[in-house]
């Protein structure tokens, strides 16, 4: 890529102070809850509570005891089966972002689709666009990197490059860029629950994205920094100061 189209849609109006905004508030809850302080088990308790936010915008019935106690619906339990192993593609996504897709989708699409059809585009113009999307991250950008995460979210969730599970990629992706590129390195931010805590917005934004033109870019990126906002504050780290 030799744009930076990314930059480009910074520049609009409100998104690079909303942006600026939501890292300000990301950050001062990772600093004043101590990041000295958290462990594996509040990473993994963010994780569960993004795969279960994620399942229910997919459409699951489960609520958060289920999912915690018994994994929940299938729907869930695809969720889960996918947060397990998210971090473990941090390396991959920044080298080798096609892989990364790839194995989100066989992990979370495992117990519905034959093998051969696991963490394979669906058609040779979503295998296009998915390497539109790799290059987008391999690309150098003056874009911040929530500017970059929302774009995939949008862009995967939108496209439906996959079979299946397209919604429960986009957002497992987003949430790995997150931690790829810094922003939130312990995975202590639950994106998901911010969008589900602002669901008519998230949902009708996606809408106006998969519509295309700058203008539902331009919508979406402003959504996404609130989302961002709500996201911080159903971190654990939040929710165990006020209990």
């Amino acid at each position: 890529m030799n744009e930076d189209p990314l930059a480009r849609l910074v520049s609009l109006e409100g998104v690079a102070s909303g942006f600026a905004a939501a890292r300000d508030g990301i950050d001062v809850m990772l600093r004043d809850r101590g990041l000295r302080r958290t462990s594996p088990e509040t990473t993994a308790e963010s994780l569960l509570r993004g795969a279960h936010a994620s399942a229910v915008l997919e459409g699951s019935g489960s609520t958060l005891g289920e999912v915690r106690a018994s994994g929940g619906d299938a729907i869930a339990q695809d969720a889960v089966r996918l947060s397990t192993e998210l971090l473990a593609l941090v390396p991959v996504v920044k080298q080798a972002p096609l892989q990364a897709f790839a194995r989100m989708h066989a992990l979370v699409a495992g117990a519905l689709l034959e093998a051969e059809e696991l963490g394979r585009p669906r058609s040779s113009a979503a295998a296009e666009r998915l390497g539109r999307i790799s290059e987008l991250l391999l690309a150098p950008t003056s874009a911040p990197a929530l500017a970059v995460a929302a774009f995939v979210h949008a862009d995967l969730a939108t496209s439906a490059p996959f079979a299946s599970h397209n919604g429960l990629v986009a957002r497992a992706a987003e949430r790995l860029v997150l931690v790829a590129r810094g922003v939130d390195e312990k995975s202590l931010v639950v994106p998901e629950a911010g969008h589900l805590a602002l669901r008519a917005a998230y949902e009708s934004n996606l809408r106006g994205f998969r519509e295309g033109g700058q203008a539902g870019a331009h919508s979406w990126l402003l959504y996404a920094a609130e989302a961002y906002a709500a996201g911080a504050e159903a971190s654990p780290l939040r929710l165990d100061a006020t209990e």
